[in-house]
């Protein structure tokens, strides 16, 4: 049984976590641990209907937030990694600095201490430098910024095909491939043929 972390920030985009959470139940083989923030809990409240409930049913734990303790906040505690979908600003300046101020940012901490995947989906635009500046920093120590930039060469018709593209990304970096049919194929054959046009163009 793989065991990945999950924690839930105040950013917009919850929906994210939990599509998360879904589909590594379907995939099964999989131990989830879920860590929801106090800014999580509002958000959560105005963007998914019953959200707080249908996340702590998908996962398998589910830890208080201010638990320091907790088994996560170790790096005995074997897994495969962490995501946190989405990342809110303030987590991402509290992990780049290693602050470990609650579990979320502890348990971040643990996974670049351990050398582990970090991936850190995070919901903030225009950004600032600071905002730039923390995603560097936390890049550096090996985590992964993975902002959910739609795929719209998959031409999605609504937004839980938008939702899953990017959560597919996702567990890509933890080896779980879900077979889709929104991957990337190459060019279409209609564009394919413009290729040697644009060539001789670009050449000329």
């Amino acid at each position: 049984m793989k065991r990945m972390v999950v924690g839930i920030t105040g950013a917009t985009g919850s929906v994210y976590g939990l599509r998360l959470l879904e589909l590594l139940r379907e995939a099964g083989g999989w131990e989830t641990h879920l860590v929801l923030s106090p800014a999580a809990l509002l958000n959560i409240r105005e963007e998914l209907p019953d959200g707080k409930a249908r996340l702590e049913a998908l996962a398998d734990v589910v830890h208080n937030v201010r638990n320091v303790g907790a088994s996560i906040a170790s790096g005995s505690f074997v897994c495969e990694g962490m995501v946190i979908a989405p990342c809110s600003m303030r987590t991402l300046g509290a992990v780049a600095h290693a602050l470990s101020d609650n579990l979320i940012t502890r348990a971040a901490d643990v996974m670049l201490k351990e050398r582990r995947r970090l991936v850190m989906i995070t919901r903030e635009t225009p950004l600032n430098l600071a905002h730039l500046r923390n995603m560097t920093a936390c890049t550096e120590m090996g985590a992964v910024i993975f902002p959910p930039v739609p795929a719209f060469y998959s031409r999605p018709t609504s937004l839980a095909e938008v939702v899953d593209h990017s959560c597919m990304r996702v567990l890509d970096l933890f080896r779980l491939h879900a077979k889709s049919e929104k991957r990337w194929q190459g060019l279409s054959k209609e564009a394919a043929n413009l290729v040697p046009a644009l060539a001789q163009e670009e050449g000329n």
